[in-house]
């Protein structure tokens, strides 16, 4: 069953399932992610004994190694998403930390340069000096 929900968290980057089996899948999937980071034979077919996929063992190694190459761990996050209608079960999303576009594109919004109070005493600087210079003449 591991090996199924880590092919296919890989293959589709996110997943929704309960927070048992997420809590059990973070630790089976992050050594692989962190193997994949040294693209050698060896390691590919370590990978490959535990994910028993060719496709997600190359996604695994062509796209999602080198976008978290520089990341030292935490290559998953579990967000809660409510309880399931039938047995009110826990249910999560499972997801990729550098693959939420939407996370990613709220992250790198542009810090203000300057604030509205600073601009206005720059604005009444000017005007003071503008105002002065006509008078000394």
């Amino acid at each position: 069953m591991l090996a199924n929900m880590a092919s296919s968290l890989i293959l589709k980057k996110r997943i929704t399932t309960t927070e048992a089996k997420a809590k059990a899948l973070k630790p089976y999937v992050e050594p692989l992610i962190t193997k994949s980071k040294e693209d050698t034979t060896h390691s590919r077919r370590i990978v490959f004994s535990y994910l028993k996929d060719k496709e997600a063992t190359a996604e695994l190694f062509r796209t999602i190694a080198p976008k978290v190459a520089d990341r030292p761990g935490g290559y998953l996050r579990i967000l809660h998403t409510g309880f399931r209608q039938g047995d009110a079960s826990e249910m999560v999303l499972v997801e990729f930390v550098d693959f939420n576009e939407a996370a990613l594109a709220s992250g790198k919004k542009e810090a203000k340069k300057t604030t509205r109070r600073s601009r206005a005493k720059k604005a009444e600087a000017s005007a003071a000096e503008v105002a002065e210079t006509p008078a000394a003449e």
